[in-house]
């Protein structure tokens, strides 16, 4: 997980060095051009953080904003996360047929898709991947009950 103690977008990016704040700043472009609307960029987890307000949905389980999608500059890597997004298993297929077609290995965590460099990124997938799961869709897919583990 990241370690930012920054409190805001601009402090963050402003913390990075020039390469890494290079690659947050194009990815981050493009998940605010491709965000649907009523998500919020915030600073949270330390990371930059897509979230639903507060004053949106407040009943969360941890009392924090609901999370949509995340970026962050880690130390040998940098990290996608995807939280809630809207039908996970196709969207994940669709990244890993991509990396697949490009001869790259996907590195996934739960959630998380690991990169090194910009030019490993589908950039046309991630940009799907956010427009994909509107602010209303989000909630059910929290609200929704889960199968017993």
């Amino acid at each position: 997980m990241p370690v930012s103690k920054e409190t805001t977008p601009a402090a963050y990016l402003a913390s990075l060095p020039a390469e890494r704040r290079k690659v947050i700043a194009a990815v981050r472009s493009l998940i605010r051009k491709k965000l649907p609307k009523g998500y919020v960029e915030s600073m949270n987890w330390g990371m930059l953080a897509y979230e639903i307000p507060l004053k949106r949905h407040p009943d969360t389980y941890n009392k924090q904003p609901l999370m949509y999608i995340a970026l962050a500059a880690q130390k040998n890597n940098y990290a996608f996360y995807m939280q809630g997004i809207d039908k996970p298993e196709a969207q994940l297929a669709r990244l890993a047929a991509a990396y697949k077609a490009k001869g790259r290995k996907l590195d996934m965590g739960k959630g998380c898709l690991r990169f090194k460099a910009l030019d490993e990124l589908p950039l046309d997938i991630i940009g799907d991947i956010v427009a994909s799961t509107s602010v209303e869709r989000r909630i059910e897919i929290a609200n929704a009950p889960r199968a017993p583990r």
